[in-house]
């Protein structure tokens, strides 16, 4: 197995965390104060049947570090993994920003990167729908600067007011803590049905979006406009952009749930298991850049983070790559304990006025400070700059730094002035310069006004396939639904979004869409206090459909078959030729095959060797694979006869992925899904299920070129009414 390793220029944060690294092999046991201990296995007591005694340090010292391993998890983004990296700058962004880890071509920026779900707690499944977290902590030479961002471009609400009420609605509900990691239930829905600003965000996280394949097949938005700013001190707004390099693909929403019953780690087993491997994560990373004065020349409010500007209406310019080649070497010490902050930004990078940015600018700090328990949070190693830091901040709960001399204030003279405050030329940060005069209000622009437009443009820039998975989704998780006032609300949105849609939700539910919906923001609470006073406007319908907002028709999801995973389903008899063929074929593009057989340990092939299993048909399944091979074999029954095989291979029909038989397994391929499609009558093949003929080139390049197409989508049936 090839180990991850990290880039050629060592630099100054791994000898940072090489410092805190404890290497436990040849030494003795000691306590946390460097005490070596005699014996680790046994109290001290008053005789051997004694009482234990007081005085054993050792004792207390150990059991109060257990009782206090855990700290709280976080409120949101509980569930979460992470590995380090590096940012590599193309250097193309100079006259928008100052920042130097942007702009610096010569040095590798040291990254560690956090995946998450937003609604279940620490022990949920990964493949839950749900948004993913997509957090990158950049240490630059400037000082931290964290991304603290999503795989989808917008949020469900338009101010940070908002944020306590959605996270109540989607957690499981009070009263029965149920359900775990899930948005099909009364409250979520009931809180979404009065909120027609979350109509944009519940098309996404409807859509295939929030069941990605991978971290590494994620797309990765910093949600909220931010500013850039230059030497010149000249300000360009900005949104930021990650496009993976394997391109952006998921799983279908019937996979997932069996996934979580293979392996709810699938997500975390995936991701460090492939940088392991050396297959490390790659992302391109690029920017939208909207000069200041061109703020109010779109048909939306820069500032809603419930909005994207279309890719056709400003192009992503890629300005540098992210790599994650290394894991962590202790989960809690760095996964669990790394803080990010959307105000941790460096001199070039500034804040709009985005009123959700705004709330989280004070939120994110609250809450390291209860769930770290200390504003020290910045001395544990993960989250420690590689930048001198120097400043009058002093004691507070479990101090690392030890200041050296009596002057903790400025200004003084008895220290010369220092720590002194940096000029700008002198990389001191400045806030962006801008005249603010108003009334204070709590208010909404009209500008924010505006619900149903991008929702529609999302809907519409779907292939057939993902709409109907949208509406498959939307159906699944209001049936959950009990209480029937709010489904009918839910429609009545959604047919303002997309007749059709809604038509075709409304059918699944067996109610249909209420002729005149209900203004949702005023139900039940009166005019007075409604927050936006604006009417929702129509759906604008200007708007063009956006390939970059469709996972099938984004320009950055490649035919690439790199690493992924073939499921060679074999017993003893297996034709090695067959094997060798397709394996070698897969390892050529990438891909890697692996064993499944009738028990753990190996087979023999039909030569006499032995053949390592991977895994055994009674402990897996075809969801934790992406496409499935059956070779000849001299003994077909061993697998005609095993139900556990039938299954692997009807849902890997079901779940649209490419099917490989070689030729004298007729009497396997009958007593599946796909038999009785072929005994039918109308063809005499079917998408992506490849027969192989005796012709050994032909066969691996079919398929290698079908699994190149993620899914094979014809084979998924059609949602009719």
């Amino acid at each position: 197995m090839k180990k991850n390793n990290t880039p050629p220029n060592e630099n100054a944060k791994l000898q940072d965390l090489e410092k805190n690294r404890e290497y436990s092999d040849g030494q003795f046991i000691t306590t946390d104060h460097g005490v070596k201990i005699n014996n680790d296995h046994n109290s001290l007591k008053a005789g051997e049947r004694g009482p234990s005694l007081l005085e054993d340090f050792i004792m207390r010292e150990k059991i109060t570090h257990f009782d206090h391993e855990r700290i709280p998890e976080r409120i949101v983004h509980a569930r979460g993994s992470g590995a380090h990296g590096y940012f590599e700058a193309f250097g193309n962004v100079s006259e928008y920003t100052k920042a130097g880890f942007l702009n610096d071509t010569t040095t590798r920026t040291p990254v560690f990167v956090r995946f998450s779900t937003v609604a279940g707690f620490r022990g949920s499944t990964d493949l839950a729908r749900d948004v993913r977290g997509f957090a990158i902590k950049f240490y630059t030479q400037e000082g931290i600067f964290d991304m603290v961002g999503n795989n989808i471009p917008v949020f469900f609400i338009q101010d940070a007011m908002k944020f306590p009420d959605l996270i109540h609605a989607v957690k499981p509900e009070p009263h029965n803590e149920i359900p775990q990691a899930a948005s099909a239930h009364d409250t979520f829905w009931d809180f979404i049905s009065l909120m027609p600003e979350s109509m944009h965000m519940i098309m996404w996280a409807m859509s295939d979006r929030a069941i990605p394949r991978s971290y590494r097949m994620m797309e990765g938005f910093g949600i909220h406009t931010f500013r850039f700013i230059n030497a010149e001190g000249k300000s360009t707004f900005v949104k930021f952009h990650l496009k993976p390099k394997l391109g952006t693909h998921a799983v279908v929403w019937d996979e997932a749930l069996k996934i979580s019953g293979n392996d709810p780690d699938f997500h975390r087993r995936d991701l460090y298991d492939n940088i392991e491997m050396g297959n490390f994560p790659e992302w391109e990373f690029g920017v939208q850049l909207v000069p200041e004065e061109d703020e109010h020349k779109f048909n939306f409010d820069l500032l809603d983070p419930t909005k994207i500007i279309p890719e056709e209406v400003v192009p992503v310019t890629i300005i540098g790559k992210l790599v994650l080649n290394r894991n962590p070497d202790n989960f809690f010490a760095e996964t669990e304990q790394v803080a990010f902050h959307p105000g941790h930004v460096v001199p070039g990078i500034d804040f709009s006025n985005d009123p959700l940015l705004q709330g989280r600018l004070f939120s994110y700090t609250d809450t390291q400070l209860s769930r770290l328990g200390s504003p020290n949070f910045h001395e544990i190693p993960i989250n420690r700059t590689i930048a001198p830091m120097h400043n009058n901040q002093r004691d507070g709960h479990m101090r690392q730094e030890i200041n050296v001399g009596r002057v903790a204030y400025s200004p003084n003279t008895l220290n010369n002035g220092y720590p002194a405050q940096a000029k700008e030329a002198e990389g001191g940060f400045v806030s962006h310069y801008e005249r603010i005069e108003a009334h204070k209000v709590r208010e909404r622009s009209e500008s924010f006004a505006d619900h149903f437009s991008q929702a529609a443009l999302f809907f519409n820039s779907q292939t057939e396939t993902e709409q109907n998975h949208i509406i498959k989704a939307l159906r699944f998780e209001l049936s959950k639904v009990e209480t029937v006032a709010i489904r009918e609300r839910m429609l009545g949105l959604l047919s303002q979004v997309d007749a059709t849609l809604a038509k075709k939700v409304a059918s699944g539910l067996g109610i249909a869409v209420p002729k005149h919906p209900e203004k949702p923001m005023n139900h039940g609470v009166g005019a007075d206090a409604d927050p936006n006073k604006h009417e929702p406007k129509p759906v604008d319908k200007s708007y063009q459909p956006s390939d970059a907002l469709s996972m099938v028709k984004n320009p950055t999801t490649t035919d690439s078959i790199e690493t992924r995973q073939v499921a060679f389903l074999c017993g003893d008899g297996v034709s090695e030729k067959s094997l060798n063929a397709l394996k070698k074929a897969l390892e050529a593009k990438g891909a890697a095959a692996k064993i499944v057989g009738p028990h753990a340990g190996s087979i023999k092939s039909d030569a006499g060797t032995e053949i390592k299993v991977d895994f055994a048909f009674f402990s897996s399944s075809s969801v934790l694979f992406d496409a499935v091979y059956v070779p000849a074999s001299q003994n077909n029954a061993v697998l005609e006869e095993n139900d556990n095989v039938i299954e692997f291979i009807n849902d890997a029909y079901r779940h649209c992925k490419v099917i490989g038989f070689d030729a004298d397994l007729n009497g396997l391929i009958e007593r599946t899904t796909i038999g009785n499609k072929l005994s039918g009558g109308k063809d005499e093949s079917l998408p992506g299920i490849i027969i192989n003929n005796g012709t050994a080139k032909a066969f691996t390049d079919d398929f290698t070129t079908q699994m190149g197409r993620h899914r094979i989508w014809e084979r998924e049936p059609k949602i009719t009414e």
